[in-house]
């Protein structure tokens, strides 16, 4: 979550920046700065999470159009949107991290105005009977929710997973959830700067079928945004050389 926050916290000081988020910083603190001094200049997990965050933000505002008013964001970590994007004020947004994650933001935050109805629940979203009970409260109050998971699902294991997407078809009021995909080819590429960089945080969900799994507990893909593809069309694409593209394009190919 440190590292996540500084990343975004160093994309508003580039001349071009895709978004801007004024309290990353403050929430990454000195620990984020830190980790941020041990990360290669064109680290490409950093340049994952900012694609992924345009992905997100471009979902939310659809998903507001098409008249979601409650977001759920599961494991939020130090997600900032509540404060940073322009939302209705009608809007509820309900965050749900562990204990320590919400306590630490809501210090770091104080001082700070969100710009809709903002709640934050100490869950641990592995506690399946209380997260069930949680789910039926918030299913009671909304008309049409958008639940994210950024960056959440990778760390559970596959029967967290499942569990979880069981959970989430049973609340009659989702309609949307956003949550990660990685192909196997981007599991292989990712896993050397995995074991670098978050050698406490290794990746358990890996399905050999991540469509099929998702589909055998009622979820079907209505759309996916590859952040290569993102990535170009936003002028900001992979940070490696072109030798790298070309091998990379070679191995697609083949």
């Amino acid at each position: 979550a440190f590292m996540v926050a500084g990343f975004r916290a160093e994309e508003k000081d580039r001349p071009d920046p895709l978004f801007c988020d004024p309290l990353a910083a403050k929430l990454a603190g000195e620990q984020g700065r830190k980790i941020l001094a041990t990360v290669p200049k064109n680290f490409v997990g950093a340049w994952s999470v900012i694609i992924r965050t345009v992905i997100i933000d471009d979902y939310i505002r659809q998903a507001i159009a098409d008249g979601v008013d409650t977001i759920l964001n599961l494991g939020a970590g130090f997600d900032t949107r509540p404060y940073r994007m322009d939302l209705p004020k009608s809007l509820r947004w309900i965050e749900v991290d562990y204990p320590h994650v919400i306590e630490l933001k809501e210090t770091r935050l104080a001082g700070d105005e969100p710009r809709c109805r903002l709640d934050r629940v100490k869950l641990d979203l592995t506690d399946r009977v209380t997260r069930q009970k949680f789910f039926a409260e918030i299913s009671a109050t909304a008309k049409k929710i958008l639940v994210i998971t950024e960056g959440v699902v990778p760390y559970l294991t596959d029967a967290d997973v499942s569990d979880l997407a069981n959970d989430l078809r049973q609340m009659e009021k989702v309609r949307f959830w956003v949550v990660d995909y990685f192909s196997p080819e981007a599991i292989r590429y990712g896993k050397k700067m995995r074991a670098r960089f978050m050698r406490n945080a290794p990746f358990q969900f890996v399905p050999e079928d991540w469509f099929g799994f998702f589909e055998g507990r009622g979820w079907c893909a209505r759309e996916i945004r590859y952040i290569a593809d993102e990535a170009d069309r936003l002028g900001r694409p992979l940070p490696i050389s072109l030798a790298l593209k070309v091998w990379v394009k070679l191995a697609g190919a083949f």
